[in-house]
């Protein structure tokens, strides 16, 4: 017989605020590093045979404690990353495709912290549609996606294929470069956060905390990346899909997202399929060299046991398993992401082997820093924080769910997570499931299996979806989005054209020297760390020192 259900959170472990002795000390800085379309299967600090080098990410995985089975909320940039920041599934809150609007009034992990007295601040992506700030105080650089209507998918035509989304030329031009758009705006993206992490760093100790969001762009499509990386893997094994699936034996939402990424009927060079794996692998690395220049900084600004650090990936990538690339799916390579949590200061470093989810981000961060949630509002995450602290994972949640409403499907595509369970499940497509433990690789569909036991877990899966879910409401709620976005787009691109993309702020007049501040304490207050008058280093973290040195 096999178990689906897990029990939950025990009373005694529900509660996570910190101990009373700490209720008192300032609230630690935050460190939020997301990277873009990280498959967590191929991390070594997941699979120890990965070619993948990543000293920096298996460093801090060592003093973290690491989540093996993090999923994301929906395979897709926008979608996922609005449920991420809001900690609600994608039919709470409308966010169906890369064109779907976040409302303004939807409490995001910022909205929380700045609650709480933290100064929240954003560098990089985020592909938010039209509000661009939703909590955050400021925003270091501008998005590298628009913040408009243009990306919204059209279920009333769903055969055809969408001009502007991946295509196989992101494959079969795969390579190394000198230069990329992606490498522009991710050097764009270091140089304001580290910078933003010098100047906390010059400030008196007693100034708010921080949650800053490091957002990168790497190692998302094209699979292209500086020579630097791309040498990197000069002479080594790049090992091809593990899993090679014939088109026509493909479930019908693959062969969707063949046709829909342009890759029905083509015939992939078996080098381009290794170029574009080894230019992804070196974007994976260098994600990892910037995760370490944030660490580092951190450390030299002896900011790095006062901060917590977390980092993972908005979704995956298949990157040419079962013949599929990019996204879209709920397939472990597109679904999984890397989840780290770093404050070692107060856990242990771990390994929790139970399913959780992105949308448990906010809660967690909401705890980790003893603040509450407004418990009259809508969450469907829930806080790891039991888990950081020691709480035996055998009893714990082990639940993930998953909704998806973008390209490649013509109908709400719904994922449920349990135990060794993954449940499938769209209106117009054939259930599947899955026992991960037995079948890592997902090639053997037991939605159909005559294992009495099997058919009792998958009617169990089939009831819940159906209870969970009103799929003819969702779909018609998807319908109408889609429908409004594009009359709105259409009239939007007639006459003159007013961008919702973030413009960042920057007062030029308060940077460098300027006269209207006194050359002495200028030179006192741009330097760290802080030196008083005769040449001697003040204490760091010392809050009257540093105020004193800078004349304040």
């Amino acid at each position: 017989m096999y178990n689906l259900h897990s029990p939950p959170l025990s009373a005694a472990s529900s509660t996570s605020s910190p101990p009373p002795e700490c209720a008192e000390r300032r609230k630690p800085n935050i460190l939020f590093i997301l990277a873009d379309q990280v498959s967590a299967p191929l991390l070594r600090i997941h699979n120890d045979k990965s070619p993948i080098k990543t000293p920096n990410i298996d460093a801090l995985a060592a003093k973290s404690a690491v989540f093996s089975s993090a999923y994301c909320a929906s395979p897709l940039c926008a979608p996922s990353r609005s449920s991420l920041v809001t900690g609600q599934l994608p039919s709470q809150i409308g966010a169906w495709d890369n064109a779907s609007p976040l409302g303004c009034d939807a409490p995001t992990y910022a909205h929380y912290l700045r609650r709480e007295g933290y100064e929240t601040v954003l560098a990089g992506k985020m592909h938010f549609i039209g509000e661009q700030l939703h909590g955050y105080e400021e925003r270091l650089t501008s998005d590298i996606y628009p913040g408009d209507f243009g990306w919204a998918v059209n279920w009333d035509d769903p055969d055809r294929r969408l001009e502007w989304y991946h295509n196989e030329s992101s494959i079969l031009q795969a390579g190394s470069c000198i230069r990329s758009n992606q490498l522009d705006f991710d050097e764009e993206v270091m140089f304001k956060a580290t910078r933003y992490l010098y100047s906390t760093a010059r400030r008196p100790s007693d100034s708010r905390p921080f949650c800053l969001t490091v957002s990168l762009t790497h190692p998302h499509d094209p699979y292209t990346i500086h020579r630097e990386y791309w040498d990197r893997y000069e002479g080594e094994d790049i090992p091809p899909p593990s899993v090679t699936i014939p088109e026509e034996e493909q479930d019908p939402h693959s062969q969707r997202l063949l046709n829909v990424c342009g890759l029905k009927d083509a015939k992939l060079p078996d080098e381009a399929i290794a170029r574009a794996r080894r230019a992804y692998f070196g974007a994976v690395s260098y994600v990892d060299d910037n995760v370490g220049k944030l660490l580092e900084v951190l450390k030299e600004c002896g900011m790095d046991e006062d901060t917590i650090v977390v980092f993972s990936s908005d979704h995956g990538d298949m990157l040419g398993e079962r013949g599929l690339w990019y996204k879209m799916s709920w397939f472990e390579a597109s679904a999984r992401v890397p989840l780290l949590i770093s404050y070692p200061k107060h856990f242990e470093p771990q390994t929790i082997t139970r399913n959780v989810s992105a949308l448990d981000i906010l809660p967690t961060l909401v705890d980790l820093v003893n603040g509450s949630l407004d418990k009259r509002l809508p969450i469907d995450g829930s806080s790891l924080v039991p888990y950081l602290h020691g709480f035996n994972g055998k009893d714990g949640n082990d639940t993930v769910y998953g909704e998806y409403a973008g390209e490649g499907t013509i109908a709400p595509l719904m994922m449920i997570r349990r135990g060794p369970w993954k449940f499938i499940t769209c209106p117009v497509d054939p259930p599947q499931l899955f026992n991960l433990l037995e079948d890592p690789k997902e090639l053997h569909n037991l939605a159909t299996s005559i294992d009495p036991g099997v058919q009792e877990v998958f009617h169990a899966f089939a009831k819940e979806a159906h209870a969970r879910w009103d799929f003819d409401r969702i779909h018609a709620e998807v319908l109408k989005s889609q429908r409004m976005r594009r009359l709105c787009w259409d009239a939007l691109k007639q006459g003159r054209f007013h961008s919702w993309d973030y413009q960042p702020h920057e007062n030029a007049g308060s940077q460098y020297i300027r006269s209207n501040i006194h050359l002495d304490e200028l030179e006192l207050r741009a330097r760290y760390p802080p030196v008083d008058h005769m040449g001697r280093e003040k204490k760091r973290g010392d809050a009257k020192g540093i105020a004193a040195a800078w004349g304040e």
